[in-house]
């Protein structure tokens, strides 16, 4: 009796295009029933072989206990893999449990980091509270986009560099390959957050980037029902994600989760054009609105971060539309609590738009635009609807609090 291991592919995702691969890719079917589809394997361990002291260790992807690897985690990991045109990839239970795991792997007492002064909101508590009390990180918020704020942190200590190929939530957009020569200079690794722009938005390892992460609960399983994550990249450093953080750490992805983001990452080509012809005409509405104070949306022609989006992203600039309010609290609270069409709740990349409105007090706020300090921020994670209908419903939201748009930006 032989170990049980994971099928090879039949396609290869170099000589296909990327919606054939993501209807294809890491899906092996079942040869017991004879199913197209890999099945859900509800298991906790896998048979071992005749002699169990012949089994390699080492082997990170060895179906042995399911908290270390699985036959639904194997096919998830081989496409995303593909997708961001890495050599490897492992999956987690949270995009959270991603991130640590990540970190954990580059980094430990006495080294530096340099970290967005604008990034996800639990992501920038393990930088600010976690890590330097637990393992005695030293943390120098940044500018991301100002590479000369960014190679001044840099310190002989400076392990790792970290950034939000769109930033969230205020949608600032760094230069990644400037990023990741400054990294390398210094002797770091460069790990990218790249949740609001899955393959084929961008590809941070093609710009240099040592790891790019992916919460798959949003864009790639796309429909509001399934959590997990992905760190992504060479061969090397995920074995080394895996055999450290992964095996004795835990926060393995459930089998069932792995397939449900597996059956939802084979429209996310599809999925992603709706989600970027949605927002980039609700963010011109947005922007041509006097109601509104302030857009922030880097499809927007001026938008300052325009360009290095231009530069690093391909078919689209996103789905989330960020933009403030004037008036008062009790004002934007109304308007979002008048929205009939979208719903208000944390998130994106669902199906549904999602709308979020913060108001940000201390140190985080003052990296924010003005507009954003003074109104806070709301956050619309915009869907799959009709573009024609969501606009219709924040007209109506708006007209509800603001009355009739008077005249337009010019």
């Amino acid at each position: 009796m032989s170990t049980p291991s994971a099928r090879p592919d039949k396609h290869d995702h170099r000589t296909l295009g990327e919606q054939s691969w993501a209807v294809h890719g890491g899906n092996r079917p079942d040869h017991t029933t004879g199913a197209i589809r890999t099945p859900i394997v509800m298991a906790n361990s896998y048979l071992l072989p005749d002699d169990p002291t012949s089994l390699d260790d080492a082997d990170p992807d060895l179906l042995v206990y399911t908290r270390e690897s699985g036959a639904n985690q194997l096919g998830l990991q081989a496409k995303l893999a593909a997708m961001e045109n890495g050599e490897a990839a492992a999956v987690f239970g949270t995009g959270m449990a991603a991130l640590h795991a990540a970190f954990f792997t580059l980094i430990g007492p006495g080294d530096h980091a340099i970290v967005s002064n604008v990034v996800y909101g639990r992501s920038q508590g393990l930088f600010d509270t976690l890590l330097p009390a637990k393992m005695g990180v030293e943390v120098d918020f940044v500018d991301i986009t100002d590479l000369a704020a960014v190679r001044a942190a840099v310190r002989p200590t400076t392990r790792l560099v970290h950034a939000e190929t769109i930033a969230n939530p205020d949608l600032r957009v760094p230069d990644i390959a400037a990023l990741a020569t400054i990294a390398h200079t210094a002797g770091a690794r460069l790990t990218v957050d790249s949740t609001f722009t899955p393959p084929p938005l961008a590809r941070p390892l093609s710009l240099g980037a040592d790891l790019v992460i992916h919460s798959l609960t949003k864009y790639i399983n796309g429909h509001g029902d399934a959590m997990g994550g992905a760190v992504i990249g060479s061969r090397e450093l995920i074995d080394a994600v895996k055999t450290g953080a992964l095996h004795h750490i835990g926060g393995a992805i459930a089998p069932f989760n792995a397939w449900l983001i597996m059956r939802g990452s084979v429209t996310l080509p599809l999925r992603l054009r709706q989600h970027c012809d949605n927002a980039s005409a609700i963010a011109g509405f947005l922007h041509d609105d006097h109601r509104v104070a302030h857009v922030a949306y880097p499809g927007l022609p001026g938008d300052p971060q325009h360009a290095r989006a231009a530069a690093q992203f391909s078919g689209g600039y996103g789905g989330v539309v960020s933009f403030a309010l004037a008036g008062s609290h009790e004002d934007r609270v109304r308007f979002v609590n008048d929205l009939r069409l979208i719903t208000s709740a944390v998130s994106l990349g669902h199906d549904e738009t999602l709308i979020a409105y913060e108001q940000y007090t201390g140190v985080k706020a003052h990296a924010f635009a003005a507009p954003f300090r003074e109104h806070g921020l709301i956050r619309l994670a915009v869907g799959l609807e009709s573009a024609d209908d969501l606009i219709a419903d924040l007209d109506a939201a708006l007209t509800a609090t603001y009355g009739r748009p008077a005249a337009t930006h010019s």
